[in-house]
């Protein structure tokens, strides 16, 4: 009898740093193709590669769309793993992005707060990526809230409520 089970190892930081050097080798040449210029850098946070793309002006506007922040994201991700043969869960950060949806994500659950203390038994969040919605868990923890994701991929989303 043959286990299917396989085990889950979680990546060293120096694979970490190295998903991050390959990251960002591609996203310097997606970089050149489209005429941008931008400074890459590289971090290890909470067990994944964080890469970052910053510029001076508004050079990233186009690329630091929230939608276009994934979709990189995820074209990065298959560089990475197609170089590495090892599955990536890095993060992209372009311009900035990350911390603006960290604040749309706080407005959106101290809304949510909101409906609650004026009575709502719950309140349903938009569908969002896994990272989203694991930022939404610690924003809600951190409002004194109870978060649980409902769903299937791309409709996946996060209701909250009161203890």
């Amino acid at each position: 009898m043959t286990d299917n089970l396989t085990e889950s190892v979680e990546p060293s930081v120096s694979d970490l740093e190295n998903e991050g050097d390959v990251a960002a080798d591609y996203l310097e040449e997606l970089l050149d193709i489209a005429d941008i210029d931008g400074d890459l850098n590289l971090d290890v946070r909470q067990g994944r590669a964080y890469v970052s793309v910053e510029a001076e002006g508004d050079a990233l506007s186009l690329l630091s769309a929230p939608d276009t922040v994934q979709a990189l994201q995820e074209l990065t991700r298959l560089a990475v793993q197609n170089k590495t043969g090892s599955f990536s869960r890095l993060i992209l950060d372009i311009g900035g992005s990350r911390d603006t949806r960290r604040r749309q994500l706080e407005t959106l659950v101290t809304a949510a707060a909101a409906k609650l203390d004026d009575g709502a038994s719950q309140a349903s969040l938009p569908a969002m990526s896994s990272y989203e919605r694991k930022l939404v868990h610690d924003i809600a923890a951190d409002h004194g809230l109870v978060s649980e994701s409902y769903g299937e991929g791309a409709d996946r989303h996060t209701v909250l409520r009161r203890h």
